[in-house]
């Protein structure tokens, strides 16, 4: 990722789980209507890469499956994501992949909202707030090195 200068050398690594999806019949009748659940919306964001670190959000305990909510009826999710460290400097970045990867799978009806979790931030209000600005976020996403360290921290999430 490029990143020379570590705001956190030694961030807390944890066991992932293993989790496998239980198949229904329903799943496979295409005229059956699939809804979006907080599962298959944290399976989206698990493996991505955190940008400082060889290490998923998933192992750093930055994504966790409890803190995504999805109304699939009224076509939302928000997703309240940890730092590891309250003055993250690496919390924007983090959030924009999270962004951009839903926006890159899930179906364009969906309004995303992504929150650092109160409390857990010195500047969560700031973040939240670029996080969940269209402008800001598309102006980011213009930014070829800026994109292109989203996509790498993406490439393992696919």
């Amino acid at each position: 990722m490029n990143i020379t200068q570590k705001v956190n050398d030694a961030p807390m690594v944890y066991e992932i789980e293993t989790r496998l999806r239980q198949a229904h019949n329903n799943d496979f009748d295409d005229s059956i209507g699939d809804p979006i659940d907080a599962d298959e919306v944290y399976d989206l964001i698990r493996n991505i890469n955190d940008p400082e670190h060889p290490l998923t959000l998933e192992q750093l305990h930055v994504a966790n499956r409890e803190h995504i909510f999805v109304d699939d009826g009224a076509s939302r999710v928000r997703i309240e994501f940890t730092p590891t460290i309250p003055h993250c400097s690496m919390a924007t970045l983090i959030g924009l992949c999270i962004r951009v990867r839903l926006l890159r799978s899930l179906p364009e009806r969906f309004k995303v909202d992504i929150r650092v979790r109160d409390g857990t931030h010195q500047s969560e209000a700031d973040v939240n707030k670029q996080l969940n600005d269209k402008e800001r976020v598309a102006a980011a996403l213009e930014n070829t090195y800026l994109l292109d360290v989203v996509d790498q921290c993406l490439a393992s999430a696919a």
